[in-house]
């Protein structure tokens, strides 16, 4: 009765995790083309398509890109969700209306928000430039300079990300008991020094879970990249993710085997990170 219980999850995992990521290193090992990626038989390359990428120029450049989107949007989601929830928390009238509103950017599809943002950060016609010129500042070539490109992508991809901080910040704020608040207070801490000692201490286990789910998916996000700048302009905001796709799909000719190679290190960025957050979760059981 067990296994039967079990077994539709089982399959749920061999056909859309385990199968997929034996296809990919699969793909990594070999040399495939276009013919033999449909008709089969093609040759075992073992670790070449690897050496092919960490010998490419591009490898440095989008590994720097990929560490600098993913830590930039990492910790202004965070900072900027913990100051909402904490916001929040504080249950004025027309909290929840706010709170709701603050929720679209998450619902919204990502090629909506994308697209949108490729508006609004349009060199000649877009709203932000127009802002900016409003108060005296030039234009920003902000997603055609090689300056600027990665910094739009990041701004976008903050503004998707803190909905889903906020919620899951302010879920946790709610587990702390308001006893803990009063007693603090009667002991004349101030609102900073009870968020210091009371509020973050006790988000700890909320706030890592947070930070690594966040990880996991800005490491691998592509959409809006891909959307807004394509990873250019001169590959100034590729990354990881979108490396793999310009080469497995973005070309004529198109390289499978290096791009499941590309796809399978972020993976691997991914496992490493979600290690070093079970080993410290353990440290703090312990």
């Amino acid at each position: 009765m067990g296994w039967a219980f079990l077994a539709p999850v089982t399959l749920y995992l061999l056909a859309f995790y385990a199968y997929p990521l034996y296809r990919n290193i699969e793909l990594s090992l070999r040399e495939y083309t276009v013919r033999s990626f449909v008709q089969g038989g093609a040759p075992f390359a073992g670790l070449d398509n690897y050496r092919k990428i960490l010998s490419d120029p591009t490898f440095a450049p989008a590994l720097l890109h990929t560490v600098v989107f993913t830590v930039a949007s990492l910790a202004f989601q965070f900072s900027i969700g913990m100051a909402l929830a904490v916001f929040f928390y504080q249950h004025f009238p027309l909290s929840r209306t706010l709170r709701a509103l603050f929720l679209v950017p998450w619902l919204l599809p990502l090629i909506v928000s994308a697209s949108t943002w490729s508006w609004m950060l349009n060199s000649d016609a877009g709203v932000v430039n127009a802002a900016l010129g409003a108060v005296g500042v030039g234009p920003v070539n902000w997603l055609t300079s090689p300056d600027w490109s990665l910094v739009s992508v990041i701004i976008a991809n903050v503004w998707i990300g803190i909905p889903f901080n906020l919620v899951v910040l302010y879920s946790g704020l709610q587990a702390i008991p308001a006893t803990l608040y009063e007693a603090a207070s009667l002991d004349g801490a101030t609102g900073w020094q009870r968020f210091w000692r009371v509020t973050f201490p006790l988000l700890r286990p909320v706030s890592a879970i947070t930070l690594l789910l966040g990880l996991i998916y800005t490491l691998k996000v592509f959409d809006i990249i891909w959307i807004m700048t394509r990873g250019g302009p001169t590959d100034s905001s590729t990354t990881f993710a979108t490396w793999s796709y310009r080469l497995g799909f973005g070309n004529l000719l198109p390289a499978f085997g290096p791009g499941a190679a590309v796809g399978n290190l972020l993976i691997v960025l991914a496992l490493i990170f979600g290690l070093i957050y079970i080993r410290i979760q353990r440290r703090q059981q312990l």
